[in-house]
């Protein structure tokens, strides 16, 4: 047999491994994203309320709409419909698609290739951070276009209910919209507060995962099985929210605000001034706004994403993670 036809009769996760695992790690995230997204909405709406940018007097004296999760995920289905809760699914799962695949294909790259294991196969914590924060840094920033459109289409609901005009006609649209109105550059405000949030997040996600896998597997009587997994995703899924709730509050901010004809930002000038603002206006703790349904919602999708992963790639004949 050929060296040609030996490498076509091979299964197909050995032919194309970095394509396949992509392939394989979009599917789980999709699988997460859709059973997780309400808490998603959730966590927007609350990260808003307070800004400059839905105060109708300023900010004086107006009372916050939403106190709370529960009440907030209960407000938009009560005023909006149940459906709303999935407003913005469609391109959140077009960010998962890009950003999942491209960071887990990046982080076991270096992990396994450029940075190395060491001779007992576990990875070192400090390689563990520099491959989660560079992993997620370079993965968000390629899906930072369907971020944005995501965030401002779960707006969409709260400008009806204000009585303004909808922006957008669906996801398209919106994507070019925003092309037409701050050009290419536009599709990527507030690249900057996503990329650090998404470094991390994952420096909480996939360092925590693989840290505390390896180190059950190494230190414990558990073996590679849904068990292990289980307690992998809950942990990075706390650390991740704990690390990531900041920044993702004012990547938030800086991707709903309002911008002028060139597409610059009209409330904050950088990811900096947007911190600096929300500190000195409503407090420290302002920066957590949303951090119960951001954790309620990272530990589940860790959870599912993980346990949906790791199955399908022995499934298909790959190793486990």
């Amino acid at each position: 047999m050929s060296p040609a036809e030996e490498e076509r009769s091979l299964p197909l996760p050995e032919r194309w491994p970095r394509a396949s695992k992509f392939a394989l790690s979009a599917c789980a995230a999709a699988v997460a994203e859709l059973v997780t997204f309400p808490l998603d909405l959730t966590k927007t709406r609350l990260q808003v309320q307070g800004e400059a940018a839905v105060r109708g007097d300023g900010g004086a004296g107006r009372a916050v709409r939403y106190r709370g999760m529960l009440r907030t995920a209960a407000g938009i289905a009560q005023e909006e419909g149940v459906w709303k809760l999935w407003q913005g699914a469609t391109p959140a799962v077009y960010r998962h698609i890009v950003y999942t695949g491209v960071r887990m294909v990046t982080y076991e790259h270096l992990r396994d290739s450029m940075l190395g294991r060491v001779e007992d196969e576990s990875f070192p914590l400090w390689k563990s951070v520099v491959g989660g924060m560079c992993a997620g840094a370079i993965g968000q920033f390629f899906a930072s276009p369907t971020d944005l459109v995501k965030v401002q289409m779960q707006m969409e609901g709260k400008r009806k209910l204000e009585g303004k005009p909808l922006r957008f006609r669906g996801v398209h649209h919106a994507f070019l919209k925003i092309l037409s109105e701050g050009g290419v550059r536009g599709l990527w405000a507030g690249w900057v507060p996503n990329v650090q949030r998404a470094a991390l997040v994952n420096m909480g996600d996939l360092t925590t995962y693989d840290s505390v896998k390896h180190f059950l597997l190494l230190n414990t009587p558990l073996v590679d099985n849904s068990v292990t997994h289980s307690v992998s995703s809950v942990c990075s899924g706390l650390v991740a929210a704990v690390l990531g709730t900041p920044a993702d509050v004012v990547k938030t901010r800086i991707m709903n605000q309002p911008r002028d004809k060139e597409g610059r930002g009209l409330l904050y000038k950088s990811s900096m001034n947007c911190l600096i603002q929300t500190v000195q206006g409503e407090g420290f703790m302002s920066l957590y706004k949303g951090f119960i349904p951001t954790w309620l919602r990272m530990a589940p999708w860790s959870l599912v994403f993980w346990l949906t992963y790791e199955q399908i790639r022995r499934m298909c004949g790959v190793t486990y993670f």
